[in-house]
C-alpha cells in the first residue's frame, strides 16, 4: 500500500490537481485529509477507476426496448447545420463595432 499526495494522485489519475481536489472534497474520490494535505491510497484509486469501468459497461447494455419510437432519435432544436455557419454567425455578432471617422472639412 502506497500513499500519494494530491499531485501524485493527479498524475496517477491523469487529471488536473484542482479537479481532483474538488472531487475529494465532494467525496467522489476516496481520500483523506488528516492534516493540511490530501492523501490518497493507490489501491483505492485503482479500485475507483475499476468501478468506473463497470458503470460504463452497465450503461452500454440496453435494459429494455422502449415503446416510444422517438426515444432513439436525437432531436436538435435551433442552430445551424454546419459549424462554418455557426462560426460566421458568431463572428458577425461578436464583431467589433467601429464608428466612421468624420471627414476633415478644413482646407490647409
Amino acid at each position: 500500500m502506497k500513499t500519494l499526495d494530491l499531485l501524485e494522485a493527479a498524475v496517477f489519475l491523469r487529471m488536473h490537481p484542482e479537479t481532483l481536489r474538488r472531487q475529494a472534497v465532494a467525496g467522489v474520490i476516496p481520500s483523506a485529509k488528516p492534516g493540511k494535505h490530501w492523501l490518497f491510497i493507490d489501491e483505492d484509486l485503482a479500485n475507483w477507476i475499476r468501478e468506473r469501468y463497470a458503470d460504463r459497461a452497465r450503461a452500454a447494455e440496453p435494459d429494455e426496448v422502449s415503446a416510444c419510437s422517438t426515444a432513439d432519435r436525437t432531436v436538435i432544436f435551433g442552430g445551424f447545420g454546419s459549424p462554418h455557419q455557426t462560426a460566421k454567425k458568431y463572428d458577425a455578432v461578436l464583431a467589433r463595432r467601429t464608428k466612421k471617422r468624420p471627414k476633415n472639412t478644413k482646407q490647409s
